[in-house]
């Protein structure tokens, strides 16, 4: 499970439960990486510039600044760090909201730690790219959006909204079982595994 990281770079974590921040550094350091942690956002911002490489593992509710708040004020002062976002079974419409404010993942609790350490690492290579003034989105346009029917764009259109099966047949006027077929092609024809990989597909056509 471990993997290099360029010397200079921190996994940065920010959660009000100490517990899960000793728990997630460790983590981190188990997987060769550098991490630091904070009770805050406030504590956070007190510590970290723009001038600062790696990524930020960060949990989307928190008393006082929330994630979302935090993102929307890294994005003021510049510091580009990818985030990656710990979120609760019912909050996947602000992991939409994030994604689309660009959050470099999102992840539900409970936690599976080589998931984690998946994209953390991925979220450091591409940090490194952005430091290196390589912009990683700067990819042929991707055709597997192409490859739906006008069914299956509807039904990932509801997805990305963050609703669920039950909701997407009401709106469609078609039963869950037809949902649930609809999904299933989509995962195979954009070779999608989670929802976070689903909506940055998507985002990055926009």
């Amino acid at each position: 499970m471990s993997a290099p990281a360029i010397p200079s770079q921190v996994v940065y974590i920010v959660d009000d439960d100490a517990d899960i921040r000793d728990a997630l550094a460790l983590l981190m350091r188990s997987a060769g990486l550098s991490a630091a942690s904070f009770p805050s956002a406030r504590d956070f911002l007190a510590r970290v510039t723009p001038r600062d490489s790696g990524c930020l593992v960060l949990d989307i509710r928190m008393p006082g600044t929330s994630g979302i708040e935090l993102q929307a004020e890294m994005r003021k002062r510049r510091i580009e760090l990818p985030i990656i976002f710990l979120t609760g079974h019912g909050d996947v419409p602000l992991a939409v909201k994030a994604m689309q404010a660009g959050a470099a993942d999102f992840i539900q609790k409970p936690l599976e730690e080589h998931r984690l350490v998946m994209a953390v690492t991925q979220a450091l290579k591409e940090d490194a790219c952005r430091l290196r003034s390589e912009d990683p989105a700067d990819n042929p346009p991707d055709d597997r959006l192409a490859s739906l029917s006008r069914r299956e764009r509807e039904v990932l259109q509801e997805m990305v909204r963050g609703r669920q099966s039950r909701e997407i047949a009401e709106t469609l006027g078609i039963s869950i079982k037809t949902v649930e077929f609809h999904r299933a092609n989509i995962r195979e024809k954009l070779g999608t595994t989670n929802l976070a990989d689903l909506f940055r597909l998507v985002f990055k056509q926009e």
